[in-house]
């Protein structure tokens, strides 16, 4: 398993993450500690987690993927082999914290629920999950500017997690679902006030949204903080399962039809001709997608996730894949066919 640095916080994690979404939801607990112990056995030293997880979120749920990845670190008693990152949720889930804020307050709450539930007394990477303001992220690109929006401002929120590593209980932190100008100002401000300088970016990143390398990768590369890409393989959309109206049993696009983020016609057309490259090619699918993703240079960890176990060892078996380059030109060409159908 290859490893690659945090930012520069002298951590190193393994390029493919287990996310745990899906723990508490599709996965009991048994299943995740199944998927946890397999995950550590191959290799994976990251494990990726949120407050309002599992996925979907829910008052009834919410919490319980911690707890489960607590109760797995309790059991086995690995705190030490293992990095945990989990994130504080914005505005807009009134059942979280009664409708969670990124403010001093609301993230010192967060954070010591988030240690009970994991059962530990510090997480090495807390991420905001996306921002205290209004603007593009969850698959919306035009950005609306409000200047009368009710919005946390990042240094607040920064001299936040400021306390929380002052008093041991975070060793990094880093963001989600940012745009170029909020990862930019939140190193302004960490350089001017000596706040803490984020580690990394947690944003979505595939075959079918490759929206991070507008803007976000010469950052990425000029400024030491890495991609933590999620939905790599656009909720299963591009192991080519759902294909031709196809909704396999107990399968998340089948099971929440909610989320069409990556459920829509051009996405269709784009996912059939990665499935038929990569059959071109001999290859799995999905595999072929993890590899592309892994293959990035600006890629600090792909946070992969599975409800199976036959998907988890997929899902690890592109760690070792290296694509050719006559498959990586053709991922190009229909790029440029298809560019960001799924932002």
């Amino acid at each position: 398993m290859q490893t690659r640095p945090l930012g520069t916080t002298g951590i190193d994690v393994s390029r493919l993450c287990l996310g745990t979404m899906t723990f508490g939801e599709q996965n009991t607990e048994a299943e995740a500690h199944e998927q946890l112990d397999r995950a550590v056995a191959f290799g994976i030293n990251f494990i990726d987690t949120a407050e309002m997880y599992p996925v979907p979120s829910k008052a009834e749920t919410q919490g319980r993927t911690e707890a489960y990845i607590g109760s797995w670190l309790k059991a086995r008693g690995s705190r030490d082999d293992v990095i945990i990152a989990t994130k504080a949720s914005g505005p807009g889930l009134e059942h979280v914290r009664g409708g969670p804020r990124l403010t001093r307050e609301h993230l010192h709450q967060a954070i010591d629920d988030s240690l009970a539930r994991l059962q530990t007394d510090y997480v090495d990477l807390y991420q905001l999950h996306w921002p205290d303001r209004r603007t593009n992220f969850f698959g919306q690109l035009g950005y609306q500017h409000d200047d009368e929006e009710d919005a946390t401002d990042l240094e607040e929120s920064l001299s936040a997690l400021q306390e929380l590593v002052q008093a041991g209980k975070v060793r990094a932190v880093g963001l989600s679902n940012e745009t170029p100008w909020g990862v930019m100002r939140s190193l302004q401000l960490a350089e001017t006030l000596g706040l803490p300088r984020v580690a990394s970016v947690q944003n979505p990143y595939s075959l079918l949204n490759r929206t991070f390398e507008v803007g976000l990768a010469e950052i990425a590369h000029r400024e030491s903080l890495g991609l933590l890409a999620y939905s790599p393989l656009a909720f299963g959309k591009l192991s080519g399962k759902y294909l031709d109206g196809a909704r396999p049993a107990n399968a998340r696009l089948t099971l929440f039809e909610r989320f069409q983020r990556y459920n829509t016609p051009l996405a269709d057309e784009a996912t059939r001709a990665y499935v038929d490259l990569a059959r071109e090619h001999g290859l799995d699918p999905a595999q072929m997608a993890l590899a592309f993703v892994n293959s990035r240079r600006f890629l600090t960890s792909n946070i992969i996730g599975a409800t199976t176990m036959e998907q988890l060892e997929s899902d690890l078996a592109s760690e070792s894949l290296r694509l050719e380059d006559d498959v990586i030109d053709a991922i190009e060409a229909i790029h440029q066919r298809y560019p960001n159908p799924c932002p």
